[in-house]
This record gives structure tokens, sequence and C-alpha cells, in this order.
């Protein structure tokens, strides 16, 4: 009995799905795709940092270079504490072993910082002060969850636009989405590798002056595709 009861159930069940998906066809509809995107640029931006007595031949300290490295930095209003942080912390530095008797030492940080300016500013201070092995790691864009929620937004109302125009010359009105998908919403990441170019302008006694660095720009691309009932 039980058996039976459920076989019936099912079959409604097969029957309303089959009523739904035939009403949803049978309804004048007009379908459209639309894509937006938008180039946003980094606001989070890590820069890899290495001292290493190696470089000065070991005539200066590890810990002569940090201090100079962190003077340079705090010089230039950058929390320490916040933005500053060693890249391996299982390890504070990295033993180098030169004519199997002399011991040079060496250290990675990663550099947070937020502006293209400011990471103009780290890389000419550090070099006037003999620290010049620093490289781009990352750039991001901190509010991404954000602009692709606008993003879709805007898709939708794209899509309805082109439905509108679509339908004008046959003299029908778009009327309420009776199906949305979203097809994707993305950032368009072509694995190029990370550049950064650091422009200088002319300044008093012959002296370069930080611009900006061109970072490049992050791309996003929102995609989707509504099914609207013409009426």
């Amino acid at each position: 009995m039980k058996k039976i009861f459920f076989l019936a159930l099912l079959f409604a069940g097969a029957l309303f799905i089959n009523a739904q998906t035939k009403n949803f066809i049978d309804l004048p509809y007009i379908e459209t795709t639309a894509k937006v995107d938008t180039l946003v640029s980094p606001d989070k931006i890590l820069l890899s940092i290495q001292i290493a007595e190696v470089d000065t031949k070991g005539k200066v300290s590890l810990e002569e270079q940090e201090n100079k490295m962190a003077r340079v930095l705090e010089s230039l209003g950058i929390d320490l504490k916040k933005q500053l942080k060693i890249s391996d912390l299982s390890s504070n530095f990295k033993k180098y072993f030169l004519r199997s008797q002399d011991i040079l030492k060496s250290k990675s940080y990663m550099l947070e910082v937020y502006d293209g300016l400011t990471a103009g500013k780290v890389i000419q201070e550090l070099e006037k002060a003999g620290i010049s092995n620093v490289d781009l790691e990352q750039t991001e864009y901190t509010a991404m969850k954000e602009l692709m929620l606008e993003l879709k937004s805007k898709a939708v109302a794209r899509a309805k636009k082109q439905a509108e125009a679509m339908v004008k010359p046959l003299g029908q009105k778009v009327g309420p989405a009776i199906l949305l998908s979203d097809l994707n919403t993305y950032v368009d990441d072509i694995r190029r590798p990370l550049r950064m170019s650091v422009l200088y302008e002319a300044a008093p006694k012959a002296e370069e002056k930080p611009v900006d660095i061109d970072f490049e720009k992050i791309k996003v691309v929102s995609n989707v595709s509504v099914k609207f009932r013409l009426e």
C-alpha cells in the first residue's frame, strides 16, 4: 500500500513539473544576454624585500640593513607592525656559506602598500639606502565582491534595455523577468606576468622624483541571460 502511495505521489509530481514546463514554454517571451566589464586599479600591493649580507660582501651586517630599512619605511609613513611581515615565519633568516668559513645571512619580508605612488617611493628610497632587492609579488582590489555584485546588476539592466530595443518595432512591451541566469562573473586573468614601471619627473639638483607606478589594471567581467515575458 505504501509503495502504491509513493508511486502515486511521484507520478503527480512529474505531472506538475511537466505542466509547469509546458506553461513556461507556452508563454510569449524574449531571451537576451548581456555582458558588462570594467577595469579597476589595485588598492593592495605586495612588495617582497630581501636584505642580505652577501650584497655588501659581508661589510654591512643583516641587523644594520634591517634597521636602515625600518627607518626608511617609517619615514614614508608606513606602519611596520601592520604592513611589514617576515615572509618565512618558520625562520628569521637563511644562512649562506661563503668559502666554507664565512656565514652570510639573508632575510625576506613582505610589505603591503595601498597605492602606486607609495610603492614607487619605497623602491626609490630603499635603493638609495643600498637595498635594491625589491620585487612586485601581488596586486589586488579589495572590494572585488561588491564590484562583482554591482556588475551583475548593470548586466541585468543592460539585458532589459536590449530586450526593449528588440521588441519596439513589433509594438510589444517587455514584461517581468521569468528566468534569470548568472552565466559567469569573473576576474579576467590571462596569466600575464605582474608588471610595474616607475615613472619619474625632473626635480631640482638633477634628483629624480617618483611620480607613480603603472600597475596592470584588473579586468572584471559579468555575463547574464534573462528571459522576459512579452506583453
